[in-house]
């Protein structure tokens, strides 16, 4: 009996992971996992969108299991901004694309926050998110033989409604902030190819502790907890920074992954973040660990000029 190689053992890997998409037996990933989560609060939790002052944009880029085929490729893409000088509230669209062996699923969210000024404490942000999901498999298959085998499963998708809903508190010191929030609260079902999303529950929080070792010298903690009732994970961020020029850490993963975080300032209101995941669940013998890059900047709209009348009699 020969031993599976390294290539068998991926090929096998891949061919479950689509016979559980198929089939329905298991559930996949639905809600992305990223190391880099501070930069994509706002699909996480509505209720941040636009609290934060300015017109930010961030990008995130993650490689799941590395050199495992099927495994999850995740690009990430969201645009928020204030508005409270034309309105009250935050708006922000974000734009996401999974890829899982022949699965692709595709997500675009409007979100709105409406800020509550909490006696001079914090702001509380209200949000909702309206969106759809879309979902489809574009099998490749290679037959031993010219003719096509009509059985097998061709290409095909569905789309439907996504909504997401959260509240997000903010310290006005900006040292600390919190959220509890609901992703794929409508749970929508696209029955052509057996898919569902699953409503998740989230509570985000983070805590900065300034000039813990110097001046502009802080540490960063960050806790994102995430379930479907069925499964939890738990992600745990812990940054150094420096003089917000320069950041490094560590991430905890719950049964999935610890990791490494660098990341740096180049110019201000512009960072560039990467982060190493090292598998530690059963993938670990065959994933090459987990590549992530991150990329935000923020514009801030200059404070209108203040127009000031002269009497033609006086200077």
């Amino acid at each position: 009996m020969c031993k599976p190689t390294l290539s068998m053992k991926k090929r096998l890997l891949a061919l479950s992971a689509f016979i559980a998409f198929a089939t329905g037996i298991s559930y996949g990933q639905q809600d992305k996992l990223l190391t880099h989560f501070i930069y994509d609060k706002m699909t996480i939790n509505p209720g941040s969108t636009g609290l934060d002052e300015g017109i930010c944009g961030s990008m995130i880029y993650r490689n799941q299991w590395d050199k495992v085929n099927g495994a999850p490729n995740s690009t990430i893409f969201n645009v928020e901004a204030n508005m409270n000088r034309f309105f009250p509230g935050g708006i922000g669209i974000s734009f996401y694309n999974d890829a899982i062996g022949f699965a692709r699923q595709n997500n675009a969210i409007l979100n709105y926050s409406y800020p509550i000024d909490i006696a001079g404490k914090g702001t509380l942000g209200i949000g909702v998110g309206v969106g759809i999901v879309n979902f489809g498999m574009n099998p490749i298959w290679s037959p031993p033989t010219a003719q096509f085998d009509n059985t097998l499963p061709g290409k095909s998708s569905g789309t439907n409604v996504d909504l997401n809903a959260g509240l997000y508190w903010k310290s006005s010191d900006n040292k600390y902030f919190a959220g509890l929030s609901s992703t794929h609260l409508s749970q929508s079902d696209i029955k052509a190819l057996n898919y569902s999303t699953y409503r998740h529950y989230n509570i985000l929080g983070g805590y900065r502790f300034m000039d813990v070792v110097g001046v502009d010298r802080d540490i960063d903690v960050q806790v994102l907890m995430r379930t479907d009732l069925i499964k939890f994970s738990a992600d745990i961020n812990v940054r150094y920074m420096h003089e917000n020029l320069f950041y490094g850490g560590l991430t905890f993963r719950t049964s999935d992954a610890i990791a490494v975080m660098l990341g740096f300032t180049p110019m201000p209101n512009f960072t560039v973040g990467y982060s190493y995941d090292l598998t530690i669940n059963k993938l670990a013998s065959i994933s090459r660990g987990t590549h992530e890059l991150a990329v935000k900047y923020c514009y801030f709209i200059p404070p209108r000029p203040i127009t000031k009348s002269k009497h033609p009699r006086w200077l």
